[in-house]
């Protein structure tokens, strides 16, 4: 489940059956009103917990466990469809993609065309599920994930 995440990431779709992780709880926070809404910051807010652990990791001890089960990983990467492929070059190259997540706007307008939300600019709502991710949880939070991921990157490229 972890590597299958890991791979989704960076694609525009993530198959919410495969997350190891449950989503933030409480409702998703827009604000306005029909044919006016936007992400609202208490949205922001439903992350918290989930980045606090992020922030909170180890990077020497995240890197020292992802090393020692980085056998059992590679396997399962290649039993997702990646026979000739190293579990750990996608791992930097997501790593890397969600880095370049484009700075959002200070506002980011919604559409509701069906039962879920999505980005009313359909240049973000484009964007893969990762990075879709990283604009949801806001700027602050986003920032605190991006730090760590740069932490376990330096160590993981090396």
């Amino acid at each position: 489940h972890i590597v299958a995440t890991v791979d989704n990431l960076g694609r525009p779709k993530i198959a919410t059956r495969m997350v190891p992780a449950k989503p933030p709880t409480g409702a998703f926070g827009a604000v306005g009103t029909e044919g006016n809404l936007v992400l609202g910051a208490a949205n922001f807010t439903r992350y918290t917990p989930w980045v606090d652990l992020v922030d909170g990791l180890d990077a020497d001890a995240t890197v020292e466990l992802y090393r020692k089960l980085y056998p059992q990983l590679q396997q399962a990467y290649e039993e997702l469809g990646n026979p000739d492929g190293y579990f750990n070059d996608r791992v930097i190259a997501v790593i890397d993609h969600l880095l370049a997540t484009p700075e959002p706007p200070d506002t980011i307008a919604l559409a509701r065309p069906n039962v879920f939300f999505e980005f009313a600019d359909p240049a973000l709502e484009a964007e893969s599920s990762g990075r879709k991710l990283l604009l949801r949880m806001g700027p602050g939070n986003a920032a605190r994930v991006k730090m760590k991921l740069r932490d376990i990157r330096d160590r993981i490229a090396s």
